[in-house]
């Protein structure tokens, strides 16, 4: 294999069925060296390894939280296993779900959702601005798929419908999604102007994974594509927005199911 290829970062891989994982497939397939970023050590080396055997490269970055000090420490890691592939996209898939009446809502479970959807998610976008604030446009012959397309870096959040409105079980969720959201946009403003890319993918329905089947134990949801989001089908949108030119390349996307009511 050579030795400069783009490099691909991705924290948040849950059990390895959903966005995650499936993002990181098919950036592996699509040429990038792939870094993997999560907590549950089990999932996150047994999706390394698959990437491996199918002719991939790939290494796992098990963490013990996402603190700023452990993201920041995986990304000196990166650095260090790769030293000459350059960063050129980050996906922050990284999140913690509260779904309770506003007065069950503990101190904890507050904390621990602006922790991992706020805190985590400035430090992780401050390691790829820097590294990507370091290079030069992207050029066909490191073999990424934003050769021709004159940027430095592609940075993409996973949200989710309560980036968008809140509701009665989402106050604490919907508070931190809506400063990944915010965040997102204001990254957007400042780095374009030195054609790093950064986008937001609103996520608004259910997602096909082995969680969201073990829970609703309902094979119609499961085969009707048209009423829950594939992740492979995501993943398609993330190598999308990366390829994606200077000329007209997309700060938002919202996903959804043909069958979706909204």
């Amino acid at each position: 294999m050579p030795s400069v290829r783009p490099l691909f970062v991705v924290a948040g891989i849950g059990d390895g069925s959903g966005t995650g994982a499936a993002t990181a497939r098919l950036f592996a397939r699509s040429g990038y060296r792939v870094a993997l970023i999560s907590r549950g050590p089990d999932y996150l080396n047994k999706l390394a390894t698959e990437l491996n055997q199918a002719g991939a490269e790939a290494t796992a970055f098990p963490l013990d939280d996402y603190t700023p000090a452990s993201i920041k420490s995986a990304f000196a890691s990166i650095k260090s296993h790769w030293p000459s592939s350059p960063l050129r996209v980050a996906v922050f898939n990284a999140g913690y779900g509260v779904w309770k009446s506003f007065l069950d809502i503990t101190e904890d479970e507050v904390r621990e959702s602006i922790d991992t959807n706020v805190l985590a998610a400035f430090a992780f976008a401050r390691a790829a601005l820097l590294e990507f604030t370091k290079l030069e446009l992207e050029t066909p012959n490191e073999g990424g798929v934003a050769g021709d397309a004159r940027k430095r870096g592609t940075l993409i959040f996973t949200g989710a419908t309560a980036s968008i409105r809140g509701n009665t079980t989402t106050s604490a969720f919907s508070a931190s999604k809506f400063a990944i959201r915010a965040l997102s946009q204001s990254l957007a403003k400042e780095f374009g102007k030195q054609n790093i890319h950064v986008a937001h993918v609103s996520l608004r329905t259910g997602i096909l994974t082995d969680r969201t089947k073990s829970q609703r134990k309902d094979p119609s949801w499961e085969a009707n594509q048209d009423v829950r989001l594939d992740p492979n089908s995501i993943a398609k949108t993330y190598l999308h927005l990366v390829e994606q030119d200077s000329s007209a390349w997309a700060w938002e996307i919202d996903l959804r199911p043909a069958h979706e009511k909204w």
